[in-house]
């Protein structure tokens, strides 16, 4: 009972990492390095490094700089794209070293799991985020955002807490991600379409004729002179008359 107890909580402390990094990288490493240093929870040795001063302090810098760039509408989403290169590859490396010094194979399941996760999770943040900011009112930006933040310290502590009804929570997560990854591709190429359409012709729009040069009068007065030279002038002949 208890090997099944630590296995759910290292799955749960892995897949939690991966899940959290595709929403904010920075908090989650911030969490996990707070909660290690205060001794509220023993890190794998392999994560041990997060509870380091100086991560720390880094990872809070950089917290606050994503937590105002990201209630900015626009600027919320470059930051997006920026992070897909350093998310995806953080998430699957703090999915791996979760698990700690086991068998090697099982480092490199839970970091292609892990990899898969924090994936997921970035894409349905970023397009979600995408299609808020189609909204001209900054108001729900800023909710969204700061539902992410809280989302990411409930989820992760639940994690490592009560790792069984994260695990839970966490299926459901998967299953309305799947369900809404399609419908949120849908809308985006929707709205990008309508975007290029503002920006070019359609092709089969018919060309303007330009409009016929207008006739000068040294043009029609030869036309008319040709005219006249042309018409026939009948004179009527008179019947001859007869005188008694």
């Amino acid at each position: 009972m208890e090997q099944l107890e630590q296995i759910t909580h290292t799955i749960a402390l892995s897949m939690g990492a991966a899940w959290a990094s595709g929403i904010n990288l920075y908090a989650t490493i911030l969490m996990f390095g707070l909660m290690g240093n205060s001794g509220t929870i023993v890190l794998p040795e392999t994560l041990q490094i997060l509870q380091d001063p100086l991560v720390i302090w880094a990872s809070a810098l950089m917290f606050v700089v994503e937590f105002f760039a990201d209630k900015i509408p626009g600027v919320d989403s470059g930051w997006d794209s920026l992070h897909t290169f350093i998310r995806i590859p953080a998430g699957a490396a703090l999915a791996a070293a979760a698990v700690g010094a086991v068998n090697p194979a099982v480092v490199v399941a839970a970091a292609l799991v892990g990899g898969t996760l924090t994936t997921a999770t970035h894409i349905g943040k970023s397009g979600s985020r995408l299609l808020i900011n189609t909204s001209p009112e900054p108001v729900s930006n800023w909710g969204a955002s700061l539902g992410e933040d809280l989302a990411v310290f409930g989820g992760l502590w639940v994690a490592l807490t009560h790792p069984v009804v994260f695990l839970l929570g966490l299926f459901i997560f998967i299953l309305l991600l799947i369900w809404l990854l399609p419908k949120l591709w849908y809308l985006l190429k929707r709205i990008f379409s309508s975007i290029c359409r503002c920006f070019r012709r359609p092709k089969n729009a018919p060309v303007p004729e330009p409009p016929p040069e207008p006739l000068s009068a040294v043009q029609v007065q030869p036309v008319q002179v040709q005219q006249i030279e042309k018409a026939e002038i009948i004179i009527p002949q008179d019947k001859d008359c007869t005188h008694g």
